[in-house]
Parts: structure tokens; sequence; C-alpha cells
């Protein structure tokens, strides 16, 4: 089996590549109405082979993670840009002749974890899936994202893109409609291209597990006191300065929510933490704190000092931090389980190893949590009950084949 690559990241990229500059086809129009959404329906039934999907949404500028925009190619059909806001009614409604057409083949994604969430909730689910980021992952390419890839593949130059755009802004300028058919246009050929060195590496039946995992994977478990991931607030000792975070961050949120917008725009994580330390109590020492003397947060002063009151307020505030979910941090198993330390980089050393062997990043071979929490609770090395933790965990056939040897001689 060929473990590694024949084209190295760098010898790829001394290859001039030929720039991709528009679809082949032009940039469709958008489809928006109900009539021109079961146009597009037919237009893809009439298509053969898998379905090029991506989807854009409005990260940093919108508290939802809703798709303000998605894309579909198919061989025979072409490509349709499809708008999921802009029609009236409920948007899995209008939208339901393409989800029932996009039931029909597989799904081709880049990062497809990105996508399928916000599809979903669109009623679009895959009854196949194929994921080029993740084949390039199992492949053992350095860089996986999109353009690096279709430039190895290909040969394109993907020009940089409008991907961390605020995709919610209607209308959507031209140039943005280019880059979002451009991305699903070169999604088909990769396919193609990523699937045949996994072939020439004996990985393909690895990919089929990942890629079904992924289909059916549950969107992880919300943390229970979110607040407590607020940048900068390991600089917040004090109980009644804590509780401060936790009122200014769930009344941030709360607006954000309203009003769909990223909190990060209401107001930003390190004006939380000033105005906690600070605890002031009049609009005049609100606004003297960096952020608060401008306009916008001068006409929400009031709001903020309701939050900060509540805070002062509350008999209990929150003084012990959220119980771990699993281990702790790593950096503090030297002191308190010195052996849980020494199982921990024996299993490192061991995993690097198989690594370079198949060409395979580690954190693709096994889940480092599982990891982390295989060595923490001191599991014995027997290597029936390492395979039973690992596949209860989630771990794939292929991964706990390679894996379990491992752990089991490290373990003992």
């Amino acid at each position: 089996m060929s473990v590694v690559p024949e084209i190295s990241d760098s010898e790829a990229a001394e290859a001039e590549p030929t720039p991709l500059l528009e679809p082949m086809d032009g940039v469709p129009a958008l489809t928006i109405s109900d009539h021109e959404i079961a146009s597009a329906a037919e237009l893809l039934a009439s298509g053969h082979g898998p379905f090029a999907v991506d989807a854009e949404r409005a990260s940093g500028f919108r508290y939802s993670n809703r798709a303000y925009l998605i894309q579909v190619r198919r061989a025979g059909a072409g490509t349709v840009l499809l708008d999921p806001v802009g029609g009236d009614g409920d948007p899995a409604q209008v939208l339901r002749p393409i989800a029932e057409v996009l039931t029909t083949d597989m799904w081709i994604l880049h990062a497809a974890d990105q996508d399928l969430p916000c599809l979903a909730e669109l009623g679009m689910r895959p009854s196949a899936l194929y994921d080029t980021e993740l084949a390039g992952r199992l492949a053992g390419f350095d860089r996986v994202n999109l353009a690096a890839m279709v430039r190895r593949l290909l040969g394109f130059g993907l020009a940089k893109g409008h991907g961390a755009a605020d995709w919610s802004k209607r209308p959507l300028p031209p140039a943005w409609l280019n880059y979002a058919a451009l991305d699903v246009e070169v999604l088909l050929d990769l396919k193609g291209e990523v699937e045949q060195v996994l072939i020439e590496q004996g990985k393909t039946a690895w990919a089929a597990q990942e890629f079904e995992y992924l289909r059916h994977a549950d969107p992880p478990t919300p943390r229970r006191d979110r607040w407590r991931r607020t940048s900068g607030i390991h600089m917040v000792r004090d109980p009644r300065a804590l509780a401060a975070v936790r009122e200014l961050w769930t009344m941030r949120d709360e607006i954000a929510r309203r009003r769909d917008i990223a909190p990060g725009r209401i107001l930003p994580d390190s004006s939380i933490v000033a105005a906690a330390l600070a605890d002031p109590k009049t609009v005049a020492d609100l606004t003297a704190l960096p952020v608060f003397g401008g306009p916008r947060q001068r006409r929400n002063a009031e709001t903020w000092l309701t939050a900060l009151a509540r805070a002062r307020e509350n008999p209990e505030p929150p003084s012990a931090p959220e119980p771990p979910n699993g281990p702790p941090p790593v950096s503090r198993w030297h002191r308190r389980k010195p052996e849980a330390a020494a199982r921990l980089q024996a299993v490192r050393n061991g995993l690097a190893e198989v690594s370079e062997q198949v060409g395979v990043p580690t954190e693709n071979l096994v889940s480092p949590d599982l990891v982390r929490r295989l060595c923490w609770d001191g599991a014995g090395g027997d290597a029936a009950d390492i395979d039973a933790f690992l596949r209860d965990g989630g771990a794939r056939p292929w991964q706990r084949e390679l894996v379990v040897p491992v752990l089991a001689a490290a373990l003992t």
C-alpha cells in the first residue's frame, strides 16, 4: 500500500496553476421564487451522477448559523444558486423540491461538517456523502483547504474568495456569486482525483467509513455555562466579578439572539471583562470605560448597568468553575497524576509512528479526546477492553484495527 502522496505540497506549489476566474457556463441567476426553485429542481433532476454542494453562512455577522446561499452542481445540469432567505414562507417548505431531488444521489462537499447542520435545518440531508477535505487528510496532504487541493490535483488557481463575507447582505454582489459558483464547479473533478489517490493508497474503505460516520454524526452537545468561554475571563478571580461576566454575557446573548447579530458585534468580550472588573455603578462610570463610550453603547448603558446590578444582587455568584467533562488539561497531568502523563506520552509516541507509516494525521487515526480519557482513567492494556472503549466512543473499525495494538502496548 502506498502510504504517502507521490507529489508533496511544496512540489505542487512550484507548478504555476491556471487561474480559474469564472464558471465555464457563466454565473447562473440567483434562484429565489417558488417557480424558479421548481425549475431548478427539474434541472438538477435531469442531470446525472453526484451533486456538488456548498453553503455560505454569515459567521461573525449573524447569531444564527443558517445558510444564506446554497450552491448545487450536477453533471448534465450545471450549477444552481439558491437563495434560502429571499422568498416568502418557511424556507424548508419552499426548498422542498430541491431537497427531494438531492436525496437521489451522493453529495460531494468540502469540509462537510461545516455545512451539513445548516443544510439539515432546511430539510436537506444526504443519502450518501463524500468529503473532499476529509479525503485529503486521509491521503496525507499537508494542506487540505479547497484552493490548495484544487491547485495540487487539478492545476487550477482559485482566487482568494469571499468565504468570510456577510452573506446575509442583499443584494449579493456579482463577484460573490462568481466565487460561490466556482466553489462547486471544481468539486466534481476534485472528488475524482482525490478518490484515485485513496485507491492507490488502499484507503478507500477507510474513507467510506469516515464519510458514513460523518453523515450520521450528532451535533456537539452545547456547553452548560457557555459564558465561561468569554475571552479574557482568566483575569477574573473575584466571584462577584465572575457573576458580572455571567450577567453581561447573558444579556448580550439575549440581544444577539433576538436581533440575529453576532454577539461580538453587540459587545466585545474584552469590554465584558473590563466592566466586570471595574464594576461601574453609574452611566458616567460605565461610559468612561473603553468601547462603552461609543454612541451605540451610550444608548445601551442602562441595559448593561442593569446586568451589573443583577450580578451584585445575586446571592450565589458562580465561584466554582463548571465541572469538567472529562480529564483536566494535559498541562496539569504531571502534577496531579504523573502515571497518566506517562501513559499519554507513551501512547502519543506510538500513534506518531503509526501516523508516519500510513500517512494519516494522528487526530484522524483516533479522537484525541478518547485517547486522553483512556490514559487518564488508567484502563488496562487488554486489547479487547480498549477496542470496546474506542467502539463505544465512536471509533471506526479501520481506526481500531490500526491503533488498538499500539494503545495496548503503550498502556501495559
